[in-house]
């Protein structure tokens, strides 16, 4: 059985169709583009630069995750291939230390990609079900297009620069991809974890992945994915959510890679006490 993705109805229409509300008490906001709001409704809380057209580095993943599992089922079992390793540190980009021969669910190279957020794991997801990088990266635009986020266009699996040029978004888009993609359960199970560990099998030998979504810890935090770039700065998509209800947001080249937490922590504090629009 494949996954489903359920979203509310109409929430890129939401997004884009209401301004933010205007705050005197709204936290200070550093980062170059920023917005958070409510994934159920689609109410925007906070806007700033939103649909300013920016590199976005590792968040990219994000859209790889949701890609695979449109298709492809969690126990289905990928061959880790020399290229993916290669791509990761040829590239110079965060691995998983994936290892070349090990088999690994689709389920467990999630967690790889996720949490240290593992440019050979999205190599070897993209090369699996594009078939082939280049027809994945198409997938990734063509999905982009179907929730409306026409101010994406997606160049890798990953994030990584690329000498043609670098793939961009919006803090706009990228908060209905959140949305969208946090309504899918092992993705927002796999972005919530912390720590994950595998021992070693028959198929692959041990593996310990530390998220580096520091915001993991705070109350009520359920993700999503950190990014960094020379040309993106310090990204964050993230997400909290109590009594039912979900905010997420995006903040979009900090120069701090601290500060991203914090201010995230701030917003979601601050947007959980203010009332949504009516």
């Amino acid at each position: 059985m494949r996954i489903r993705h359920v979203v509310p109805a109409g929430l890129f229409a939401l997004v884009t169709g209401l301004a933010a509300p205007a705050h005197a008490d709204t936290p200070a906001v550093h980062g170059q583009a920023a917005i958070l709001l409510d994934a159920t409704s689609g109410q925007v809380l906070f806007s700033k630069e939103a649909g300013e057209r920016m590199p976005i580095a590792s968040l990219t993943k994000t859209m790889t995750a949701y890609v695979v599992l449109k298709t492809a089922k969690p126990t289905d079992v990928v061959r880790i291939d020399s290229a993916d390793v290669a791509y990761a540190e040829d590239g110079g980009g965060t691995t998983a230390d994936l290892r070349a021969g090990d088999r690994l669910t689709v389920g467990e190279l999630l967690y790889g990609l996720m949490l240290p957020s593992g440019a050979d794991a999205a190599h070897a997801l993209a090369r699996t079900y594009g078939p082939g990088v280049g027809g994945f990266v198409t997938k990734m635009n063509a999905t982009a297009r179907e929730l409306g986020m026409n101010d994406t266009a997606y160049v890798n699996a990953d994030g990584l620069p690329m000498p043609g040029g670098d793939g961009y978004s919006t803090a706009r888009d990228q908060a209905v991809l959140a949305a969208r993609a946090l309504a899918v359960p092992l993705i927002k199970q796999t972005a919530a974890t912390r720590l994950h560990s595998l021992d070693a099998t028959a198929q692959h030998r041990s593996y310990s992945w530390r998220n580096t979504n520091r915001l993991l810890g705070t109350p009520g935090a359920v993700g999503l994915k950190t990014g960094f770039t020379r040309a993106a700065g310090y990204c964050l998509a993230f997400a909290g959510e109590t009594n039912g209800r979900r905010l997420v947001g995006v903040l979009l080249d900090e120069s701090v890679s601290s500060r991203r937490f914090t201010t995230a922590e701030e917003l979601l504090e601050w947007g959980l006490s203010v009332r949504s629009l009516q």
